[in-house]
Parts: C-alpha cells; sequence; structure tokens
C-alpha cells in the first residue's frame, strides 16, 4: 500500500479534529450543582446522546429532504421488533435501543422526531451516511457540524427547562456515543484518484491541533467503537465479484481500517492525559465482527458472509425493500441466522450480542471501561 495512501487514510480520519471537536461542544457546559427553581431531576439519572451515523441513527433521515438511498422508513425495514419502519438501518433494534435498555432508559428519539422535546433522557442526532467529513453524502445527510449545532440548541432548550445548573448536572453525568467514519472510506472505494487535492489533508490536521487548545479541562465519558472489517461486509464481497479493479482495491481496506483504529486509540490516550476528567470506552467492533464472520455458530448463527435483505452475490447490492437504485431484493426466512440484514448493516440480534459485550466486555473488547461502568458509576 503506497505511503501516499497511508497518510491520505490518516489525514482523512483527523481524529483529533473531530473529536475534539465533540468535546468542545459538550463538556464546557458542565459544572454540576444543585438545582434551584427548575424541575430536578433524580441524582443518579444518566443520559445518552447520539451522533454520527446509519449504525446508530433511529430514524432523523426521515425527517430531511433526502433521498432513499440514506433512508430505512420502509419495509423490510423493522418488521422483526417494531412491526413497522422506523428509519433505523435494521430489521428491528440497534445499538442505541439496547443501551437504553441496558441502562433503564426509553428508546433514544430522533432529534428530528416532530414535536418531541422531552431531552432529559438524551437525544439521537445521528444521520445515516453521515462521516467525519462534510463532504461526504454532501445535501442528502446531517453532517457532524450540524448535528453539533443541533446539540447547542438542544442544550438551549434544556437550560430553559432545568435550569443552568441542573442542565450541567445532566451533561456532566451523560454518555457520549460517537459512531466514527464508516462511510468516508468510501472515498478510497469508489474514487478512482484518492489525492490529497482530494481529501481535506494537512489543513484538518492543523486545525484539530488548534482547536485542542480550546477544549475545555473537563472532559467527560466518550463511548466509541472503532472500524469492522469492512472488507468482509457482504456489500464488499459483492463488489469483489463484479467490479474489477474496484473490488480489487477492497484487499487493501481491512490494512487500512487497522491503521485507522491504531490511530484512534493513539489519539484517545493522548486526550485522556491532556484533558482533566476526560473518560473513553473504545469498544473493539474489529475483533468482535471478525470472529463472528469466521465462527458464527460460536455465536449463535447459521450465516455471516451472505446478508438476510438484498440481491446479487453474497445479497450484498444495497437493494434491501425496492426503494433505492436497484429495486430487486430477495429476503431470507429467518433472520436470527444472519449476522447481517442488509449488505452493510448488522441484524438485530448481532447488534444486541455487540451490546452486550459493551456492556461487561473486557479491556481487550471494551476498554479501559465498559458501558456498566460508565452509567452506574456517576
Amino acid at each position: 500500500m503506497r505511503t501516499q495512501q497511508v497518510n491520505e487514510v490518516y489525514n482523512i480520519m483527523s481524529l483529533r479534529f473531530h473529536l475534539c471537536f465533540l468535546v468542545l461542544f459538550v463538556v464546557f457546559l458542565i459544572t454540576p450543582t444543585h438545582c434551584l427553581g427548575h424541575q430536578c431531576l433524580p441524582k443518579q439519572h444518566v443520559a445518552l446522546f447520539i451522533f454520527r451515523d446509519s449504525l446508530v441513527d433511529a430514524g432523523n433521515n426521515n425527517y430531511i429532504n433526502s433521498t432513499t438511498e440514506v433512508q430505512a422508513n420502509y419495509g423490510p425495514y423493522g418488521e422483526t421488533f417494531f412491526k413497522y419502519p422506523t428509519g433505523r438501518f435494521s430489521n428491528g433494534r440497534i445499538i442505541p435501543d439496547f443501551i437504553a435498555e441496558f441502562a433503564n432508559l426509553p428508546f433514544i428519539t430522533p432529534y428530528l422526531y416532530p414535536g418531541y422535546h422531552q431531552y432529559t433522557d438524551g437525544a439521537n442526532f445521528a444521520s445515516a451516511g453521515a462521516g467525519a467529513l462534510i463532504e461526504t453524502h454532501q445535501g442528502l445527510v446531517i453532517d457532524l457540524k450540524t448535528q453539533l449545532q443541533y446539540f447547542k440548541k438542544l442544550e438551549k432548550l434544556l437550560r430553559e427547562k432545568l435550569g443552568v445548573a441542573e442542565t450541567k448536572t445532566l451533561l456532566a453525568r451523560a454518555v457520549y456515543l460517537i459512531n466514527i467514519g464508516f462511510y468516508d472510506y468510501g472515498v478510497l472505494l469508489f474514487t478512482t484518484n484518492s489525492s490529497a487535492s482530494k481529501l481535506p489533508s494537512r489543513r484538518i490536521r492543523r486545525y484539530g491541533d488548534s482547536q485542542l487548545d480550546k477544549c475545555d479541562q473537563r472532559g467527560r465519558k466518550f463511548v466509541i467503537p472503532n472500524l469492522g472489517p469492512f472488507g468482509c461486509l457482504p456489500f464488499a464481497r459483492a463488489l469483489n465479484m463484479a467490479l474489477g479493479n474496484i473490488g480489487a482495491r477492497l484487499q487493501e481496506v481491512n490494512p487500512i481500517v487497522k491503521l485507522h483504529n491504531e490511530a484512534l486509540s493513539k489519539v484517545l490516550q493522548e486526550l485522556e492525559g491532556e484533558l482533566n476528567g476526560f473518560k473513553y470506552s473504545i469498544v473493539n467492533s474489529y475483533t468482535y465482527l471478525s470472529e463472528i464472520i469466521h465462527k458464527p455458530s460460536k455465536y449463535g448463527f447459521k450465516e455471516s458472509r451472505i446478508a438476510c435483505c438484498g440481491i446479487g452475490p453474497y445479497r450484498g447490492m444495497f437493494s434491501c425493500g425496492g426503494k433505492r437504485s436497484i429495486k430487486e431484493y430477495k429476503l431470507c426466512e429467518n433472520v436470527s441466522d444472519y449476522v447481517f440484514f442488509d449488505s452493510i448493516h448488522p441484524s438485530e440480534k448481532a447488534s444486541q450480542q455487540f451490546v452486550e459485550l459493551m456492556w461487561n466486555g473486557t479491556p481487550n473488547i471494551t476498554g479501559p471501561y465498559n458501558l456498566k461502568e460508565f452509567f452506574e458509576n456517576k
């Protein structure tokens, strides 16, 4: 793999930039105090706030001017658990839903859900298709900058409802789930010339370093799954068979993902040392998904390479529901046998198992903290 390509990957993800950007918008708010004259929350209440893409989007894209390519508001999405499509890219519940269940919270509502303003349990800002870079699916999704603007609006609403002191307490105790960077790697797969001219590289790196100096010195609890083995998804396997040279480039994707994950771990360790009180949990998606794909029966699955819903080799063409550019699709008979529901996204059963590891996992899967520690150690 070319050195230039490795540098581009490291720079495209620019982890110091977007992690610290989130910290800048979240943690400067928070110094726990007592509520005076406003609604008071239970002392042990812990909210959940969710950012980024389709693995954690509970339906925000239903309420924006977008396309069906980045929406899941039609069947068979949602049919196993909810019995109707909710906008989740799953046959049922997704990762934040199971986290909420473990934490004794209600399902966290999409921020854009009409008329909903009960945010004391948290909010979901995620948008299917969004990446670390604004230009990823630009105009079709809620980019990170806009997600953060929404968070600021929510903070204002909370201040009006709870008062300044209680809002700071709520945000101080909260857990922040951030799913980073999956869709940005489409640049490497589908751009014939992924040169530095098409990727914001050193500029973002420098800007990220400058933002670090502005971050408040009172970080809180961030949960960040690393990237899974992209080249093992049904979508990637199908491309590898169908698209010749582009497919051949998939051979380079998993090593690139490993570089990303190494950089993520390094940056979070640096932030922990530089930001007083900053705590994080890296969830090792790569290890978990690699094992479940290679040993599905160990986890109660029969099929880990073929998607339940889709068309073509491995049912890897992204056609589930027949509303996208490819209209034909097939649907499996028993989704609980499958690791993947569609060509990219896990089934409800796989998401549930993943969250069980996030909640109680040991440091090789979830560390240096697991989710149980974040929610129960106030």
